[in-house]
């Protein structure tokens, strides 16, 4: 068993936070974020770039696709959402 010392201090984790693209909205409440990674070849030294889609909880429905928002992690709000928007970097430009 851990015993605690009167003088430990008990810092909590920050909540993960990630930048990305929206590439969809088309859920109510729901948009997915495309994250980029990128990563050098151990051996070749060329950039490799990683994509991971996840799907992020917005509230108010006010993310674009296009938009670079920040998502942070939270706990399991359905099946496949484990984030929540939660704010929105740049807007997307029209053409």
């Amino acid at each position: 068993m851990t015993e605690k010392t009167q003088n430990s201090t008990v810092t909590a984790n920050p909540k993960r936070e990630e930048t990305g693209i929206v590439i969809s909205n088309k859920m109510q409440k729901t948009i997915v974020v495309k994250l980029d990674r990128r990563k050098r070849h151990s051996k070749y030294g060329k950039f490799i770039t990683k994509t991971k889609k996840i799907k992020a909880h917005d509230e108010s429905n006010s993310a674009s696709i296009g938009d670079l928002v920040t998502v942070v992690a939270t706990k399991p709000i359905s099946k496949d959402k484990r984030y929540a928007l939660k704010e929105i970097v740049r807007k997307a430009t029209g053409v």
